[in-house]
C-alpha cells in the first residue's frame, strides 16, 4: 500500500471553507479566511512516545493543535507532517497514525487540507497547524503580571512514562495508557478560557517542562514567578519511576539551562525539582488570571470536566537575577 492509497483510506470532510484541497494533486491549498480575524500559525512533529500508532497519531496532532490553543485561537486548517521508514515498517503503521491524526483534527473542528511525507530512517509524525484568533485579543509570554495566579490543567510526567515504556518497564502498558490519556486530549477548553476570560498570558507546557516554560513566561514579562511545588500534580507512579532514575534526558538538559535563574528551596526533594522540570509531550495549558478571579475560573473548568490546580503565583521581578523560585 503506497502513500496515496493509504490517503485514500482517509475520510475528509467536506467543508465549505476549502476551495482546493486534497484531490486532483494540486501543488496547494486554497481556504477562505473569515473577516476580522487574525491568522495564528504553528507547526510541530515527535517521533513516538506510544507503541500503539494510532495513539501516537492522536497525541502528536494534539501536541501540535496545543499552540494554538495556548495562545487563544481556533484551529482552523492542518497539514500532515510525515517522516516515514518505508524500508523497514508496514504501510498499515502509517495508515493508523494518519488515522489517529485525522481523529483529532476532526475533534477540534478543524480540516485536513493535505501535507507532506518523506522517506526517513526514524519515524516522525505532527501537524502544521493554522488557526483563527481575535487580534485584539490573545494570550502570549509577556502578559504575567504581579499578583496573578497560575492555574495547569494537566499533570506532570510525560517524559519519565515514555522512558519508562521505551525502557519496556514493568507496567508499560499502564503507562501507555496514562500517557495517551492526558496526552491525546485536546487543550480546546482551556484554549476557549482565554477569550471567555480575557487572559493575556498563557501557554501549554511541552518540552521544556513546567519550570523551563514558566522561566521563559517570567523573563518575557520582566516578573518573577514562584511555584507552589508541593502543589504540582504529577501523573501516577512518575515520583517512584524518577527516584529509579527513568528520567529523560531532555529533563536534565531544562534544569541545567534554566539553574541560573532559579532559586530552590532546601525543603523541596530532588524528584520534585525533577519532574517539574520533566520535559512533556502535549501537556497541559498553563493560564495566569488574577487571583480575584481564579476560584471563577477554576470552576468554569472543572465544569467542563478539566483539571484546574493553582501551582504559582506572579510576584515582582527580583533584583537579583533571579525569575523562578520552587
Amino acid at each position: 500500500m503506497d502513500l496515496e492509497d493509504i490517503l485514500g483510506t482517509l475520510t475528509v470532510q467536506r467543508d465549505s471553507r476549502v476551495l482546493v484541497g486534497l484531490g486532483n494533486s494540486e501543488d496547494a491549498a486554497i481556504v477562505r479566511f473569515p473577516e476580522r480575524k487574525a491568522l495564528v500559525q504553528t507547526i510541530d512533529f515527535l517521533t513516538p512516545i506510544v507503541n500503539d500508532p494510532f495513539r501516537f497519531g492522536q497525541i502528536a496532532a494534539a501536541n501540535a493543535l496545543s499552540d494554538v490553543y495556548a495562545m487563544g485561537g481556533t484551529p482552523f486548517v492542518a497539514m500532515n507532517i510525515v517522516c516515514f521508514p518505508a524500508k523497514t515498517l508496514d504501510s498499515n503503521i502509517l495508515k493508523e497514525i494518519l488515522r489517529g491524526g485525522l481523529s483529532k483534527i476532526d475533534e477540534a473542528g478543524a480540516v485536513l487540507v493535505g501535507g507532506h511525507s518523506v522517506q526517513d530512517d526514524e519515524l516522525k509524525y505532527g501537524l502544521s497547524v493554522s488557526g483563527t484568533i481575535d487580534p485584539e485579543g490573545y494570550a502570549s509570554n509577556a502578559g504575567l503580571r504581579p499578583g496573578d495566579q497560575l492555574i495547569l490543567t494537566k499533570p506532570i510526567g510525560t517524559g519519565v512514562l515514555a522512558t519508562a515504556v521505551k525502557a519496556e518497564w514493568a507496567g508499560s502498558s499502564e503507562f501507555e495508557n496514562e500517557i495517551w490519556r492526558w496526552g491525546s486530549h485536546l487543550n480546546r477548553i482551556p484554549g476557549e478560557a482565554i477569550q471567555v476570560f480575557g487572559l493575556a498570558a498563557a501557554t501549554d507546557i511541552t518540552g521544556f517542562g513546567l519550570g523551563g516554560h514558566l522561566l521563559e513566561m517570567a523573563k518575557a514579562s520582566r516578573c518573577s514567578v514562584h511555584i507552589f511545588a508541593e502543589s504540582v500534580p504529577f501523573m501516577p507512579e512518575v515520583r517512584n519511576l524518577a527516584s529509579m532514575g527513568l528520567v529523560p534526558a531532555g529533563s536534565f538538559a531544562n534544569k541545567r539551562f534554566c539553574h541560573r535563574a532559579v532559586q530552590i528551596s532546601p525543603s523541596v526533594d530532588p524528584i520534585t525539582v525533577d519532574l517539574i522540570f520533566d520535559a512533556q509531550t502535549s501537556g497541559g495549558m498553563l493560564l495566569a488570571i488574577d487571583a480575584k478571579r481564579v476560584g471563577q475560573l477554576q470552576d468554569w473548568l472543572k465544569n467542563q470536566g478539566e483539571m484546574a490546580i493553582v501551582v504559582g503565583e506572579v510576584v515582582p521581578k527580583r533584583a537579583d537575577g533571579v525569575f523562578l523560585v520552587l
